[in-house]
């Protein structure tokens, strides 16, 4: 015979590991890596709709400095469909109270992020001419973009500039359908989310981005 206690004692049990794997899920998700679906074409050919990647997300959580040539995710500005006026993307959107910044930046509900390229560093002086990016006035060798692609400005603002201490600039490969720095500018570095780190589908393609 099952006494109502034991059967109590049972439910509360369940509860307790699902609220614990819940957790571990979470906390997993935000410092650790998580899956994500490619949504545009902006880094196309490196990444195609539809793929699946493992999205890195140490880096944020011992606040690493990104490297030339990542690629990493970062929070949309909330500039993204404007011109910017200074060197500096725009976040003006952010959540007031624990349980919205809770649902926005954990639960990312309602959150839009980018993929897109790390081509500039903090300090480093950017140039766009001529269809091509130069760093420090040098070249930026691009072999990850297809031989036709060129660089065009978007914002007369951000053709000749110092990306700013804390920031980083960054463009999709797939430069003429590219939202990127261009036009809202430069990245805080604590708004990146994650590095792209491998590509799980499809399975011919599976490996380190």
């Amino acid at each position: 015979m099952i006494h109502i206690n034991d059967t109590v004692k049972e439910i509360l049990e369940w509860i307790y590991c699902i609220v614990i794997a819940i957790v571990l899920a979470l906390l997993i998700r935000y410092f650790v890596g998580t899956p994500t679906i490619v949504q545009q074409k902006s880094m196309f050919p490196t990444l195609k709709q539809n793929e699946r990647l493992i999205l890195n997300r140490l880096a944020r959580t011992f606040h690493e400095v990104p490297q030339r040539g990542d690629i990493i995710t970062f929070e949309a500005p909330s500039n993204a469909y404007m011109e910017a006026t200074s060197e500096k993307a725009e976040y003006n959107n952010e959540p007031q109270g624990w349980f919205k910044k809770f649902t926005y930046y954990v639960l990312e509900i309602n959150k839009m992020s980018y993929i897109k390229r790390v081509i500039a560093l903090p300090g480093e002086h950017v140039q766009i001419q001529e269809g091509k990016v130069y760093i420090n006035g040098e070249e930026l060798q691009e072999d990850y973009l297809q031989p036709d692609v060129i660089t065009e400005a978007k914002n007369d603002y951000l053709t000749d500039f110092i990306v700013p201490e804390g920031y980083v600039f960054a463009l999709g490969d797939n430069r003429m359908y590219s939202s990127d720095c261009r036009e809202f500018g430069c990245i805080p570095i604590n708004k990146i989310e994650s590095k792209v780190w491998i590509r799980f589908w499809p399975l011919n393609l599976f490996g380190k981005v």
